[in-house]
């Protein structure tokens, strides 16, 4: 990217400057997070990067120190849950920090996806940074899946053996994949010990995935609402101190609705059944994955048969990885494409619907219900992507960042002056507005003698 990028970073520090003499480590940090040029109309929408970092964090941290006073072992896990919670200092807010967390963390990630779907973020020249993107959250789904049976409640216990026995649909290989997920020919100890262990393991490899994440952003820049490449310096803002300020705010509003979660309804997104120690001869009523799982649970759940839930569920995964050749359309942003622009917010529709439906019984109008949304999510990407790009007429694209900058900031100065005439020109302005209600001297009649 072109603009503020070029760094003349002199550290006055004499250690420092030395240190980076031999090892620039802080002119790097300096090019890349403090004037790295980016683009000057971002909204909100791009602080959830900073959020997803954020919280990584805070999930690897908490995670370790559960991990000292936690027990991988069937007879003991439970009550290890039940003792973190009660004797170990803090430890209820440590867990519940971490419980939560894996919900706030996906919630960010959701809504960094759609981000990146709507303005249309994995076109070239950032596919492989969309499909870095598409990696994390798979091995999100799978660290939360593991995490989940761990407590070794009876949800945990019987989520992972269904998930686990979906396994067994793939032809000839399937039940060896199954026995060897298990550690045996049921889920017991062995399975929970190495879920615990890829639990612990996974997180470090996301980092090491968000790491080139984060390299692939840094070589083909942001992209912003309009779409529109960045051409000068004129359309770009240093990081910091601008989006740095920004992603702090909304960081502070975020962890205000993860605190309230965390202090006062910790157990709302979770399921009562996890609260009693697992049983193999109890099944619930109704086994349910946590609800970030949910929307591909109904997937599974919608096709008839076996093998064809299990393809359909991963393959509802999987089809992101192409999404970048699957738009036809020469414009990124759905700002400007009002066709699409109507598929898209359909699509987040169906997502929320296939969740709740995840949630619902297997039966009756919630399986038709599942399928139409099935149909219709895989249908966004495979037909209307492709198609739209083909046969919508978009809206004129600015032709650069500034110029779509000073437009709106035109017609906010329009509306304002707008706004401005008509009330002090309306007959109906109020004393205490400024409005002056003496009579004209000129036009006022004349007093009688």
């Amino acid at each position: 990217m072109a603009g503020h990028g070029t760094s003349s970073f002199q550290p006055k520090n004499k250690t420092v400057r030395w240190i980076d003499s031999r090892l620039p480590i802080f002119s790097m940090m300096n090019e890349q997070a403090i004037a790295f040029p980016t683009p000057k109309n971002l909204n909100y929408m791009w602080t959830f990067g900073a959020i997803l970092t954020f919280m990584l964090v805070v999930m690897i941290v908490s995670g370790i120190t559960l991990a000292m006073h936690y027990a991988a072992n069937t007879e003991l896990a439970f009550d290890r849950v039940e003792h973190i919670m009660r004797n170990v200092n803090f430890g209820w807010l440590i867990r519940y920090i971490h419980a939560v967390g894996a919900s706030m963390f996906f919630f960010a990630v959701y809504m960094h996806i759609a981000r990146g779907l709507y303005y249309g973020s994995y076109k070239a020249p950032r596919e492989i940074l969309w499909m870095l993107g598409v990696v994390i959250l798979i091995l999100m789904m799978a660290t939360g899946f593991m995490g989940y049976v761990l407590p070794w409640g009876q949800m945990s216990f019987w989520g992972a053996t269904v998930i686990t026995n979906l396994f067994s649909a793939i032809p000839l290989v399937g039940p060896s994949i199954v026995e060897w997920l298990w550690g045996g020919f049921a889920v017991d100890n062995a399975t929970l010990n190495r879920f615990f262990a890829l639990h612990y393991l996974l997180p470090f490899v996301i980092a090491g995935v968000v790491v080139l994440h984060i390299w692939a952003l840094h070589v083909a820049g942001n992209n912003n609402p309009t779409g529109v490449s960045v051409k000068s310096s004129k359309d770009t803002l240093s990081f910091h101190p601008y989006l740095t300020i920004k992603d702090m705010f909304a960081l502070a509003v975020f962890c205000l609705l993860y605190a309230y979660f965390v202090f006062y309804i910790p157990n709302y997104l979770g399921h009562p059944d996890n609260y009693i120690e697992a049983n193999p001869l109890v099944t619930p009523a109704h086994i349910v994955p946590e609800w970030y799982l949910l929307p591909f649970y109904a997937i599974l759940r919608a096709i008839p048969s076996k093998l064809g839930g299990v393809i359909a569920m991963f393959s509802s995964l999987l089809v992101l990885f192409i999404v970048p050749w699957l738009d036809t359309s020469r414009v990124r942003s759905a700002r400007y494409r009002p066709m699409f622009k109507i598929a898209f917010w359909l699509w987040v529709v169906t997502c929320i619907a296939l969740g709740w439906l995840g949630s619902q019984p297997a039966e009756g109008t919630f399986v038709l219900l599942a399928r139409i949304f099935t149909l219709y999510y895989f249908a966004f990407f495979l037909i209307l992507m492709p198609l739209l790009g083909l046969i919508e007429t978009p809206k004129p694209v600015p032709n650069s960042i500034a110029e779509a900058v000073l437009q709106k900031h035109e017609k906010g100065s329009r509306f304002s002056l707008g706004a401005l005439t008509s009330g002090g020109a309306g007959s109906g302005a109020h004393p205490s507005h400024g409005a002056d209600t003496r009579p004209d001297p000129a036009t006022a009649a004349p007093k009688k003698d």
